[in-house]
């Protein structure tokens, strides 16, 4: 057994790793992104400003969150199976 195998393996481990971390972050920071622009647009066409960007902030946290437990399993996707 050659030890480049090893080291390769492990690599390609910390290479997944690494990338299913910045999907699952890339997850949150859209959420929180997009909810802040619709608060943003809401507050400009509506002049309720700040309650539009500070409510869909929350809302596009709580989407962000909710979206990151999906994509890592935690979560179930809400389609039930059909066994």
């Amino acid at each position: 057994m050659d030890q480049s195998d090893g080291r390769n393996g492990a690599a390609s481990a910390n290479a997944s790793a690494m990338a299913r971390g910045f999907r699952l972050s890339s997850e949150l920071i859209a959420g929180v992104l997009v909810g802040a622009v619709i608060g943003w647009g809401f507050d400009r066409l509506l002049s309720t400003s700040p309650w539009g960007l500070i409510v869909f902030f929350l809302l596009g946290f709580v989407a962000g969150v909710i979206n990151v437990m999906r994509a890592a399993g935690v979560a179930s996707s809400g389609t039930p199976d059909r066994s």
